[in-house]
């Protein structure tokens, strides 16, 4: 009924000899600092194609497998190795591989064509690339694995977006942002921008905007974000101080270089002023908990257990998040896209000789102090875990009350935008860590910031 000779052919291909050597993508550091172009997003998008058509077929197979094997008692590991070999799985096996030399073949062609008009290579533009950092933030490390033109790379860019090219000397903010965003983020609809305020209302101020794959290890990210940095000191040894500013996960990617730039003892580190994180989910987000136990209760229930597959797809950024995690030793030693319990997460410190300033966002308007509006917090960070308050003393992030600010009224997106927040952000920078000679400092409480009027935006 079936030609077994043509689904022995199909079974036989081997896919890494379809995209020979010739054709492999750039690495990381070749790619620094250029930004995709259109045929780079026509490339990956037909890559990802063929990947999502492979991955809907395992998971139809195995909820096929699960109908057949588990009625008849069947579903262990024995008869599920042998479930290739018969007649529906040599059909899904053929095809995989069909789709997959198609799929590869027509990524490689159009490589080729590519490489041969390149003058047909545009940036992207901007729509595009706030859809490329989304896909990246969903899926990063998987793009990187597959080596997919789309994967970004991790880049510090000016206010233009530039690499910067000019001599930079004095004093320089670097503003991080958070999952799914990108370097373009720190400027919406309504113009507002915390870097151009910082540049306007601080003389001798120069700001970069970091861009980076936000769907990759929160700690890879932060090794990188150590040599970046290492880097543009070495390239601009006039730079007296470095103050960093990081939104969301830009602020735990921070504490990440803070924290493995010390261990490697990079000289950046000495420059650093201070830290200032907005909404930054130091102990977790509660989202990701929430969707790692639906995925994981998703997963135990018979017949569904095939579609916990999803579930997988998410990056393993978004994974980190789950409780906050800035280390590798936190995942290395786990099989799978996984991560520690919080209990079993190892403390990072905040470095001694920096200023460090929290910020957390709340949607209430006004100060309900119970657990219920403290959890609610900005809709997807708790106030507590913004402000790096834990229930041990040993993750506790020990930051004065004075450097504590919440924010009511305001969501975690705009906490980005809000006028309160970059007033407060500029007041730190402009102090420069002055006050705290202050007799009265050490007495000082945290801020609280209430809004004239109700200015909640999504």
């Amino acid at each position: 009924m079936f030609d077994a000779e043509l689904y022995a052919q199909l079974e036989s291909i081997d896919m890494t000899d379809i995209a020979p050597l010739l054709s492999e993508r750039q690495s990381d550091d070749a790619r620094k600092g250029t930004p995709q172009s259109l045929a780079d997003v026509v490339e990956g998008l037909t890559q990802l194609v063929t990947v999502g058509v492979v991955g809907a077929t395992e998971i139809t197979e195995a909820l096929h497998r699960e109908i057949i094997l588990r009625p008849l008692g069947r579903l262990n590991e024995k008869n599920i190795n042998k479930w290739p070999k018969g007649v529906i799985g040599r059909i899904y096996g053929g095809v995989r591989n069909v789709t997959m030399f198609v799929g590869d073949n027509m990524t490689t062609g159009m490589r080729w064509y590519n490489q041969l008009r390149p003058p047909r290579n545009k940036p992207v533009s901007t729509r595009i690339k706030r859809l490329i950092n989304v896909l990246n933030g969903v899926m990063g490390d998987h793009l990187v694995r597959l080596k997919n033109p789309l994967a970004v790379s991790m880049s510090l860019y000016d206010a233009q977006g530039n690499r910067p090219q000019a001599s930079l000397s004095g004093r320089v903010v670097i503003l991080c942002h958070g999952l799914c965003m990108s370097h373009l983020s720190w400027e919406n609809s309504y113009g507002d921008n915390l870097g151009a305020l910082i540049q306007r209302e601080l003389p001798n101020t120069q700001v970069l905007y970091l861009d980076y794959n936000t769907g990759r290890r929160i700690s890879e990210n932060g090794c990188a974000l150590a040599a970046e940095l290492e880097r543009l000191i070495h390239e601009h040894p006039d730079i007296t101080q470095l103050d960093i500013i990081g939104h969301s996960m830009g602020g735990l990617v921070s504490r990440s270089a803070l924290f493995y730039g010390k261990l490697q003892g990079n000289r950046w580190t000495q420059r650093v002023g201070n830290l200032m994180t907005l909404g930054s989910p130091h102990h977790g987000a509660s989202l990701e908990r929430i969707g790692y136990y639906i995925h994981d209760l998703w997963a135990r229930l018979p017949f569904a257990g095939s579609f916990a597959k999803l579930g997988d797809l998410r990056s393993a950024g978004i994974i980190d998040l789950r409780y906050g995690s800035i280390r590798e030793e936190d995942w290395q030693s786990l099989e799978g896209r996984d991560v520690l319990p919080q209990e079993f997460l190892h403390p990072a410190e905040l470095p001694l000789d920096i200023h460090s300033y929290f910020v957390a966002g709340t949607l209430m308007e006004e100060h309900y102090d119970t657990r219920a509006s403290s959890f609610l917090g900005d809709g997807l960070v708790t106030v507590a875990s913004a402000l790096g308050e834990a229930e041990d003393d040993e993750h506790v992030l020990f930051v004065p009350e004075a450097h504590k600010a919440v924010f009511y009224g305001v969501s975690h997106y705009n906490l980005l935008y809000n006028e309160r927040v970059h007033q407060q952000v500029l007041s730190w920078l402009a102090d420069n860590g002055k006050h705290v000679l202050d007799d009265d400092f050490a007495l000082r409480s945290r801020i609280h910031s209430y809004p004239d009027r109700f200015e909640l935006l999504w």
